[in-house]
């Protein structure tokens, strides 16, 4: 969120994460996605290739370069989807009638009532009565029938079946593996382009997140990992994913369709707090603004899901559809900024009660927090970080009101600092031979952009020299 700013910048604690696509790629329509306060874009690589992605995250950074402020990429791998195979025209599909799915290989039926799909065990995970549900659960079919080959279903509810359509196993653990011949493709384009975060999708469990880092060291990324939670197996072992990977999304696309729709509210915010508790970013995504893919205003009830996110104290919301190939992009991005200066100063200012503190460092960190809030609004959290550390655990720990500048020299630490909540990162280089001075510049800096005026009393989060000992120090600082 830094960047060259004549007038004096407006700080916002929640991030605005925003989708690339045909609505917003072009160079022009680009710079006003960044220049509006976009944080990280999103390259969804379900359908799109290492070239595209190369060329895209080429053309953010140039971009970025030329209005002056910098945003954060996340790749999104497609992981382990089920998926129907290719059609010649869409399928009609009645309720009432029989349709089957096939494995790859074998022959399709003689009346063309059939589909292939990508999953070899799809006969032995599904049972009789159970329900299979297609493209976002719009169709839906039961099982009335299998073999080793085929799933014999009966249509319950219809409409046209397409090429590639995703397929939903409500309660059914799917054998695919958590990485994909074409998410290595894509993750060894997005190491060589820099991408500064890896979404992977329906996470099951914590051994996917060690095998995605296992192979992020392999090609030398220094990519966040955030872990997508999409169905019933990733809601189970919430705990054990939160604690391996490195931030969650709430993917609640899927994740809807997986689980009973009227439970999603309450494993939102399960999600969350099992987040807060270890202090690791969650994103609420998917369907915040569906309406504005083609309408110019929100519906209220849009309006009251936003809204509740930020009362969750979510790190970041995302826009998906609104953005890709919406008609209305720009006014989206528009929309979630009010509502989030709206509803932020709403929120009591209450400290993050859950989060478990495991280091002193950390401990000394809550003190900084709950003393910039009793200093007032013209206050802050000055941090001086190579790894990112001190600015995930301040924004974790929620001081309402209280920004958390953190200074680095470190490009990809900057940039993955855009993600955690109240965080507004610097990039700056280091005097490691006269700290002091690395203090001045940076509150010079915050002077000078206008995110803090003279006289300010701001906590200075820092390393001193002690004889020949380094130690942690707590500092009150004013800006001259």
């Amino acid at each position: 969120m830094a960047g060259k700013m004549e007038q004096p910048p407006r700080f916002r604690h929640t991030k605005i994460i925003a989708t690339l696509g045909p609505a917003t790629d072009s160079p022009e329509q680009l710079a006003r996605v960044i220049s509006e306060g976009v944080d990280i874009l999103r390259l969804n690589m379900a359908h799109a290739t290492p070239d595209w992605c190369l060329e895209r995250i080429a053309r953010i950074r140039e971009v970025s370069a030329q209005v002056g402020r910098q945003v954060a990429v996340m790749m999104d791998v497609k992981g382990p989807e089920i998926r129907t195979g290719p059609v010649e025209q869409a399928i009609k599909l009645v309720p009432g009638e029989t349709f089957q799915f096939f494995i790859e290989g074998a022959s399709p039926p003689e009346d063309g009532r059939g589909v292939a799909v990508n999953y070899a065990n799809l006969p032995n995970d599904v049972e009789i009565d159970k329900p299979v549900l297609v493209d976002s659960g719009l169709i839906r079919l039961k099982v009335i029938a299998k073999d080793h080959e085929r799933v014999h279903c009966e249509v319950v509810i219809g409409g046209n079946l397409g090429s590639r359509r995703h397929i939903n196993l409500p309660g059914v653990k799917v054998k695919l593996p958590a990485l994909t011949d074409k998410d290595r493709i894509d993750l060894n384009a997005g190491a060589e382009a820099g991408i500064d975060f890896v979404a992977l999708s329906f996470v099951r469990d914590a051994p996917d997140i060690l095998e995605l880092r296992e192979y992020l060291d392999g090609i030398s990324s220094r990519a966040r990992i955030i872990a997508k939670i999409e169905d019933q197996a990733g809601v189970e072992n919430v705990m054990a994913i939160v604690k391996a990977t490195d931030a969650v999304m709430v993917a609640r696309g899927d994740l809807g369709i997986e689980i009973d729709y009227h439970r999603l509210p309450i494993v939102q915010r399960q999600i969350v707090t099992a987040c807060q508790m270890e202090g690791k970013p969650v994103i609420i995504a998917t369907h915040l603004l569906e309406s504005m893919i083609h309408c110019p205003v929100p519906t209220r009830a849009e309006i009251s899901d936003v809204s509740n996110a930020v009362r969750e104290q979510a790190d970041a919301v995302m826009l998906s559809g609104e953005t890709t190939t919406g008609s209305f992009p720009m006014e989206s991005i528009d929309v979630l900024k009010n509502i989030l200066a709206t509803i932020e100063p709403t929120v009591p200012y209450q400290l993050n009660t859950e989060i478990k503190l495991h280091e002193p460092k950390s401990k000394m960190l809550r003190s900084a927090a709950v003393l910039a809030q009793e200093l007032g609004a013209d206050s802050g959290i000055v941090v001086f970080t190579r790894s990112g550390f001190l600015g995930y655990v301040l924004g974790a720990m929620r001081a309402r009101g209280v920004p958390i500048f953190a200074f680095t020299d470190d490009e990809c630490v900057f940039r993955q600092l855009l993600l955690p909540w109240g965080v507004e990162p610097f990039l700056m280089e280091f005097t490691d031979a006269n700290p002091e001075e690395t203090i001045v510049r940076a509150l010079d800096t915050l002077r000078a952009k206008n995110w803090r005026p003279s006289g300010a009393t701001l906590i200075v989060i820092t390393n001193v020299l002690a004889g020949e000992k380094t130690i942690d120090s707590l500092q009150l600082r004013t800006i001259d």
